[in-house]
């Protein structure tokens, strides 16, 4: 995950407890504000997939937690959901876990002239990716100039 601002560190407090209890992993968790609204999501993982039925029992836990101990300020939507196949790698075990698979990076400014890369996972290692790009060159990112690290979907 990003770093954590003091809401989500709230959140994240609350959150653990019922992931754990439920055998679930927080793949990731966002409090941002998008136009006039803001959003809290949590993206919840397990071996096997999650269910539309486990982001259901999350949702509806967290939701009673929250309302009861208040620890948002502003109104916020709550939407809880699974990563995604094309699913965000941003904590150490994430890349960790994906070794050896096909993944998109994303740079905020150009490395020799592009913006985009594609290729096998090959480390991770003290925040920086190391990749091996389809024609075999070996490619090295700092993890805090990526602006996105994801599982590629190929089809």
């Amino acid at each position: 995950m990003a770093k954590q601002n003091n809401t989500e560190s709230k959140v994240l407090a609350i959150l653990e407890p019922i992931l754990e209890e439920k055998a679930l992993e927080l793949a990731d968790l966002e409090f941002v504000k998008e136009g006039p609204n803001w959003y809290l999501r949590v993206y919840i993982d397990k071996d096997g997939g999650v269910t539309i039925e486990d982001c259901e029992n999350v949702s509806r836990i967290l939701e009673k937690k929250l309302d009861e101990t208040d620890p948002i300020e502003q109104a916020y939507i709550l939407e809880v959901s699974s990563p995604g196949i094309d699913r965000p790698l941003k904590k150490p075990e994430h890349f960790e876990k994906y070794i050896g698979e096909i993944i998109d990076i994303k740079l905020y400014k150009p490395l020799e002239g592009k913006k985009e890369y594609q290729g096998e996972l090959k480390q991770f290692n003290d925040g920086v990716i190391t990749i091996i790009e389809e024609n075999g060159t070996e490619k090295q990112f700092v993890q805090k100039e990526t602006a996105s690290v994801r599982l590629a979907v190929i089809f």
